[in-house]
């Protein structure tokens, strides 16, 4: 069931017994938590704060005109579809996710990753309407745009079922937070390859520093769903049978074959140093570290530990910060610190 808003009969004490089913009285006492990772990553997430107008756009506004067709393609349909996930996580991480986590600096930093996912959604109409030439097109493109749809509604799917299931299922629990490591870790990144390209081209240099700031935060999002599979199963360890871990290896599976489909399909067959082998290598050592990162071994055994596209770490770092996008280790910040074992 969902917690209750407060609880008079709540012990002192921590603020909570458990991240799900916990008895929280709902004060959120900073001074005494559970969840010390929850508090360095909301820290972690203020220091990152930044406004989309702050990103100049101008160049890209002569350059998106001179594009050539392939490239303008695969630009308008990575802008539709990141507005389509942050639109649906924004909801997606108050209505579905939070109801039913009991412990309130987890709750706040769901609120933090909720606030985010708007700030982006505000960034993409920033770039929509100093860029494109047909706002209403970019906007309606989830609709018409046949395999935009597909994999829209594949993941949206997914949501609402476990949705349902979690009020009283805390299997469903897991596979909803599995679900969000998904959307964060996976089904991004062929969007944030594309653009990338174009700017290491000379391109959309604008562009691309817009999508590094949400990259960043993207990253904080992956880690507190990381870190809050590892909490649930650590305080119950008797959810992760075998069917679990093999229905979690399957829905990775799933979401690694909907990307590559995906981002096959934006470069129309190869474009900017990009070709169909590079996006499934790349998608598939993505799948590698998120598995790593809930202490699960790699799915694609046939794919090194390092990137296949090693420019691509690199390129999406912004200048002034020194960050580990894919560990979620920063050491660029005064305030709190991210352990990937600190549970």
């Amino acid at each position: 069931m969902s917690k209750k808003l407060m609880d008079i009969d709540c012990p002192m004490g921590t603020t909570t017994t458990s991240l799900i089913n916990g008895k929280t009285s709902g004060v959120i006492d900073l001074n005494s938590i559970k969840y010390q990772w929850a508090y360095n990553l909301w820290e972690l997430m203020l220091s990152n704060t930044w406004f989309p107008k702050e990103v100049d756009l101008t160049g890209d506004i002569n350059q998106y005109k001179e594009l050539i067709p392939s490239k303008k393609f695969m630009y308008d349909r990575v802008l539709a579809q990141l507005i389509f996930m942050d639109g649906l996580q924004t909801n997606n991480t108050v209505d579905n996710v939070n109801p039913w986590i009991t412990a309130p600096e987890i709750n706040m930093v769901l609120v933090r990753q909720a606030f985010e996912e708007a700030l982006h959604s505000q960034s993409y109409a920033v770039m929509v309407d100093s860029i494109s030439i047909n706002s209403n097109e970019i906007y309606e493109m989830w609709r018409k745009d046949k395999n935009l749809f597909n994999k829209n509604k594949f993941i949206l799917d997914i949501y609402e079922e476990y949705a349902k299931k979690c009020e009283n299922e805390d299997i469903a629990k897991l596979y909803m937070v599995i679900a969000n490591q998904c959307l964060e870790g996976i089904y991004f990144y062929s969007g944030f390859l594309a653009i990338y390209a174009l700017a290491r081209a000379g391109e959309m240099v604008g562009s691309a520093q817009m999508i590094r700031f949400i990259q960043r935060d993207e990253i904080t999002h992956l880690q507190l769903f990381a870190n809050t599979f590892n909490s649930i199963v650590k305080e119950y360890p008797i959810l992760l049978t075998k069917e679990v871990k093999d229905n979690i290896y399957e829905m990775f599976k799933e979401a690694a074959e909907m990307e590559i489909q995906w981002g096959k399909y934006i470069i129309s067959g190869g474009i900017l140093g990009l070709n169909d082998k590079l996006i499934e290598d790349f998608v598939h050592w993505l799948v590698n570290e998120r598995l790593k990162a809930i202490g699960f071994e790699p799915l694609y055994k046939d794919i090194g530990k390092e990137n296949p596209i090693p420019w691509f770490g690199p390129f999406s770092k912004l200048r002034d910060i020194k960050t580990n996008f894919f560990e979620g280790n920063n050491a660029a910040y005064s305030k709190g610190s991210l352990d990937l074992n600190d549970f």
